[in-house]
C-alpha cells in the first residue's frame, strides 16, 4: 500500500476554506501518492476508501461537466459502473447517491454502445436530446451536490486514517 501523507498544517487551513477545499487536501495527497493517475497498475496500492474518493472525484468533475452522457463518452462507464462504488457509497451512508449511481448503471447498460462511440462534437451534442433518460439522474445530482459533497467531507474527517497519515509539518 502507499502511504498517503497529508500535513496537519494543510488540513487545517483546508478546513476553514470550506469542503471542496478539505476534501482537495485528500485528494492531492492520494494522486502524488500514485503519481498523478488512477491507472490499473496502481490500484492495488490504495484501500477501497481511496479508491472511492477518486471515483467520486471523477464523477463529480463528469457530473458538474456534462451529465452522465458525458461521463459515459468520456470512458469512465466501466470504472464508475463495474467496480463496487455504488456499494462503497451505500456503506457510507450515503444512499441518495449509490441509488442515482445504480439507476444510471441500468442506463448505461441499455446506451452504453452508442455513447461510447467516437463521434463528432456535433454527434456528441446530439446524444443530449436522443438520451433524455439521463437528464433526471443529472438534475439529481446538481441538486444534491452540496449536501453530498458534505457528507464526504465528513465521512472522510470521521475516519481520516483511511484516507491518510496526517503528519506534523
Amino acid at each position: 500500500m502507499k502511504e498517503v501523507i497529508v500535513k496537519d498544517a494543510d488540513l487545517q487551513q483546508a478546513a476553514l476554506e470550506g469542503m471542496d477545499a478539505f476534501i482537495g487536501v485528500f485528494l492531492k495527497a492520494i494522486h502524488e501518492a500514485i503519481g498523478g493517475e488512477l491507472k490499473a497498475e496502481n490500484m492495488g496500492e490504495l484501500n477501497s476508501d481511496q479508491i472511492t474518493l477518486l471515483s467520486w472525484e471523477i464523477l463529480h468533475e463528469e457530473l458538474m461537466d456534462g451529465g452522465f452522457v458525458q461521463l459515459i463518452h468520456n470512458g469512465y462507464g466501466p470504472f464508475i459502473f463495474k467496480n463496487p462504488f455504488a456499494k462503497a457509497l451505500r456503506q457510507w451512508e450515503m444512499r441518495g447517491p449509490s441509488k442515482m449511481i445504480y439507476d444510471a448503471h441500468t442506463l448505461w447498460l441499455k446506451y452504453r454502445e452508442e455513447i461510447e462511440k467516437d463521434c463528432s462534437d456535433e454527434e456528441f451534442m446530439a446524444l443530449f436530446e436522443r438520451y433524455p433518460e439521463f437528464e433526471d439522474l443529472d438534475d439529481l445530482f446538481i441538486e444534491n451536490e452540496e449536501e453530498w459533497t458534505e457528507d464526504i467531507a465528513h465521512y472522510i474527517d470521521d475516519h481520516l486514517e483511511r484516507f491518510a497519515k496526517i503528519i506534523e509539518n
